[in-house]
């Protein structure tokens, strides 16, 4: 059950971070607010149903997502899943240069630091733990 309650806090910080860093970058890029306004809502969205989908994967194979970092790696195959199906192409900032396209590079390196954060948080984790066993 540890397992199971570890990964749902994991799925649910993973999409607190996107929405927030999406939030930020729409308001750094000076995005109308008409068009882009409600897009971290949207993330969010999009990121309860990866959580969903995340936590029944980590529930079907409850042995083999024991680590935080492979729960993140999970939740952000997922997320880059579904962006690649949602029609987000970086590439498109390199034939037309807009703030719109330049979002879109955004939300891959916005997974990238989402990751990053989260090893970061698995290795104090690990040093706590490790820590914790040798007393």
């Amino acid at each position: 059950m540890k397992n199971i309650f570890l990964s749902l806090l994991i799925f649910v910080v993973m999409s607190i971070l996107h929405a927030q860093f999406t939030d930020w970058m729409v308001r750094f890029l000076k995005l109308p607010g008409g068009d882009y306004g409600m897009y971290s809502i949207f993330i969010l969205i999009f990121c309860s149903v990866i959580t969903a989908i995340g936590l029944v994967t980590v529930i079907i194979f409850r042995r083999s997502y024991e680590s935080i970092v492979r729960i993140a790696i999970l939740y952000e195959a997922i997320y880059l899943l579904f962006l690649m199906i949602s029609g987000n192409n970086p590439f498109t900032y390199f034939s037309n240069s807009t703030n719109e396209n330049l979002l879109m590079i955004l939300m891959y390196i916005n997974s990238l630091v989402v990751f990053s954060l989260m090893y970061l948080v698995h290795l104090i984790y690990s040093k706590i733990i490790l820590a914790k066993s040798k007393n």
